[in-house]
């Protein structure tokens, strides 16, 4: 009977991993011929590894018996990291720049439909149902709008499906929306805050004609900060030029200084020459203006002073900084002890020697850990190397 039990319960979990989209392992080429053959559209689950949606898709909705059953029986399905390989030019030919993107395309190579996001189960059966009806494609919805198309709804779907890989269009689609809405609510605001990132735009127009409205919903202080930031991040991708690394200090101070003080200005633009140095890896220019910026933290977050001292860790050799860095940490624990901050502690007190407060952080961090349910197998490496020595 206990044999029975468990060959019963392999069955039962072997069953469970047959249910759910079935992804082709051949590469992209195979899969277009074999759709063709077919005569079906290829799905594409275009992921990142990094991109924590995706995972929930793979964990929770691609393995659904129903989803399953129809992708499988209505389309060749392929699951490619956009990252990687022939992944690369595949996001470079259908504009993929946000994940997980899903794009039905037929047996040439040509996109028909495209939607993206993390969806349940009966939604995500809808979007392979629309892109399998030529009236619901893309394609055929983009058709609609030259054709004058105004319902809110249809001018909404059609801005969202568009927005990360058609700007353009998708700016032209919610100039439409926006002009005949006489009252926002907080979704129209989430939408247009998501587009309105240039001064220049039409959406960023909009945006200041529709203050008042805007402000209701998220208040004027909100308002006014998100106006200067994206008044800021416009100067900063004049002020940097990518090819050279190099900055036009004068630039920028003059034109945030419109609507910026000398001294923040000045600052602001410190910050984002000192991400911009880490980014590059030029860790002695990191580290010199971080110096420079946070000689006094007590306005800091636990947060933001973790952040620190980790990048100093990683990143940064000579003692004396790493000694400030050490100071983050404590501060970031005083502030909001937690398995993150122990951690940075621990490995910071190793970094310059301490193997005994490194220990005792260290074990601290494990305990935390466990008891919020977070992974400490990095800081477990750590203890372990400390008990060696």
């Amino acid at each position: 009977m206990k044999k029975l039990s468990i060959f019963s319960a392999l069955f039962i979990g072997a069953f469970a991993l047959a249910q759910g989209i079935k992804f082709e392992e051949s590469n992209f080429t195979a899969v277009l011929a074999k759709a063709k053959k077919e005569n079906k559209l290829v799905f594409i689950d275009a992921y990142t590894t990094w991109c924590g949606p995706c995972k929930l898709m793979a964990k929770n909705i691609f393995p659904q018996k129903t989803v399953g059953d129809y992708y499988n029986s209505h389309f060749i399905n392929a699951k490619i990291d956009m990252e990687k390989g022939e992944g690369i030019e595949i996001a470079k030919k259908y504009n993929v720049k946000a994940f997980p993107t899903y794009l039905f395309v037929d047996g040439n190579g040509e996109l028909v439909h495209r939607t993206l996001g993390y969806v349940e189960e009966n939604d995500f059966i809808q979007f392979a149902k629309d892109a399998g009806d030529p009236s619901k494609r893309l394609t055929a919805l983009k058709q609609k709008f030259e054709d004058g198309e105004k319902d809110p709804e249809f001018l909404k779907n059609l801005a969202s499906l568009t927005m990360y890989n058609d700007a353009e269009f998708a700016g032209r689609v919610m100039e439409r929306y926006f002009s005949s809405k006489k009252e926002l609510d907080r979704e129209d605001v989430q939408m247009l805050l998501s587009v309105a990132q240039n001064p220049d735009s039409p959406m960023y127009k909009i945006f200041q004609a529709k203050k008042d409205e805007i402000s209701k919903i998220i208040t004027p202080q909100k308002y006014e900060a998100i106006d200067k930031n994206i008044k800021i991040s416009s100067i900063f991708k004049k002020s940097y030029n990518p090819q050279s690394k190099t900055w036009d200090d004068n630039y920028f101070l003059t034109e945030a200084q419109k609507f910026l003080s000398k001294d923040e200005a000045e600052k602001i633009l410190k910050k984002a020459q000192a991400s911009r140095a880490l980014r590059d890896k030029d860790f002695a220019k990191y580290e010199k203006l971080t110096l420079e910026l946070n000689q006094d933290t007590s306005a800091l977050s636990s947060e933001e002073l973790n952040s620190l001292a980790w990048n100093f860790f990683e990143n940064v050799s000579n003692k004396a900084s790493l000694e400030k860095a050490l100071v983050w940490a404590q501060e970031s624990v005083k502030k909001d002890e937690n398995f993150a901050n122990t951690d940075t502690l621990a490995n910071l007190y190793n970094k310059t020697g301490d193997k005994k407060n490194a220990k005792l952080w260290a074990e601290k961090s494990i305990e935390l850990a466990k008891k919020t349910g977070q992974d400490s197998s990095d800081t477990e490496k750590l203890l372990k190397s400390l008990n060696i020595q």
